[in-house]
């Protein structure tokens, strides 16, 4: 209830007005400290328009999860509704993580329902070719310059994509088609409003995401999608729902990936492990991922995964030891990850930045103060041209960490110049 009326954009006053209860009294009952009454329920119902949903699951506890589960009017109006008020932005962190949860949860249930769909391009393929290519333009574009110059433009093509939905014109598996581009649209925009410190924003595009995906029978897209609100999870709530989100996604792609989804996917959850300090389930994840990519490239990649490669694996290695307590092992993999041939300065200066961050923490936590201060020059220059509040934020707490050693020249120095 408290998800479905803050994603709303209602403000208490004025929800708790048209509910006819006291703001007190409803807040008591979303925190679960006063009981739901039939009363309470049929007027969020009213007032959210949820077609009577939390009164059927109030009548009828065991099936809860299936009242509330997705439909296909449902999803189109929610993300119709993310052109409204997406620029809203009111839900704190924990909240945010627990929405995504659940969202995940709907996602898998939702898929059972819903045959695989081959996305192939009948009617209004050129149209569609183009709307992919922008999609692909911007993927890299945020790889360049971070989330502030895309959020707007993934909102653009979401936007259109939502509304040839809606107009019909369009029949067949194009349909499924338009949806699994919706679904990336809204993970672009997910992700752009995450990197921008936006996590309330974040989390209603990365719901809508799974949605479309599952509207368009397209587990592939959907675990895309959830790899990346699984990083928002580790980044700002309980970890282990991060570890949810990818269990999920991993479990709905199981027999439909090919290796190098496979790859990203275990690569993350090692990440998403590390921060739990389960030292045992990240190696063994790892070697997944580098198993997995050993296999090679397949034809059916997906191109979104154009940016996994063992460079790549290696850095998120690199974070992972960071976060175990193992600086030496991070500098190893961040060291390997070079030797990969990781293009990290042209092509991906927005993360380049984030594990130059870290690398330059190891650094420090060995007391070679010499190397962290040139490693985080290194990556105060990647960060020259990015507009990404995530990486500015990786950056600002190296800085915090080396005011302790002033008496260093170096540190001295680049805390004055950088």
């Amino acid at each position: 209830m408290r998800q479905e009326r803050r994603a709303s954009g209602l403000v208490w006053a004025r929800f708790a007005r048209a509910a006819g209860f006291s703001a007190t009294y409803l807040r008591n009952i979303e925190n679960g400290n006063r009981a739901l009454t039939p009363e309470v329920a049929e007027a969020y119902d009213g007032v959210l328009s949820t077609g009577g949903r939390f009164t059927r699951a109030l009548r009828d506890p065991a099936a809860g999860t299936r009242a509330l589960s997705w439909d296909r009017p449902e999803s189109m109006a929610m993300l119709t509704g993310l052109m409204k008020r997406g620029h809203v932005d009111r839900r704190e962190l924990l909240t945010v993580t627990a929405a995504l949860s659940a969202s995940a949860s709907s996602w898998a249930r939702a898929l059972e329902s819903v045959p695989h769909r081959p996305l192939d391009l009948p009617g209004g393929a050129d149209l569609l070719a183009h709307i992919g290519d922008r999609l692909d333009h911007l993927r890299h574009l945020d790889d360049e310059l971070g989330g502030g110059d895309v959020l707007p433009l993934a909102r653009g093509e979401l936007a259109l994509i939502i509304r040839l939905i809606g107009s019909d014109r369009y029949q067949g598996t194009t349909v499924p088609r338009l949806h699994a581009m919706a679904s990336e649209a809204a993970r672009q925009v997910g992700w752009a409003a995450f990197d921008q410190g936006k996590p309330g924003l974040a989390a209603r595009y990365f719901d809508g995401a799974l949605r479309a995906s599952a509207e368009a029978g397209d587990p592939v897209g959907g675990a895309y999608a959830a790899s990346f609100a699984a990083i928002q999870c580790y980044s700002t709530g309980p970890p282990e729902r991060a570890v949810h989100l990818l269990d999920l996604a991993r479990e709905q792609v199981r027999w439909r990936a090919t290796p190098r989804m496979h790859a990203m996917l275990a690569a993350r959850t090692a990440r998403a492990l590390s921060t739990t300090g389960a030292r045992k389930e990240c190696a063994h994840q790892l070697h997944l991922a580098r198993t997995a990519l050993d296999k090679g490239p397949r034809e059916d990649d997906p191109e979104v995964l154009y940016w996994v490669d063992h460079g790549e694996i290696e850095m998120i290695a690199g974070s992972t030891a960071l976060s175990l307590g193992d600086p030496a092992e991070a500098l190893r993999r961040f060291e390997a990850a070079r030797a990969a041939d990781y293009p990290g300065d042209t092509a991906f200066p927005r993360s380049h930045a984030i594990y130059l961050a870290r690398a330059s923490e190891a650094h420090l936590a060995l007391r070679d103060l010499d190397a962290a201060v040139a490693t985080a020059r290194h990556a105060a220059r990647c960060l020259g041209s990015v507009d990404s509040a995530r990486s500015a934020s990786e950056l600002a707490g190296l800085r915090a960490r080396l005011r302790a050693h002033t008496a260093h020249t170096a540190v001295r120095e680049f805390l004055q110049t950088e």
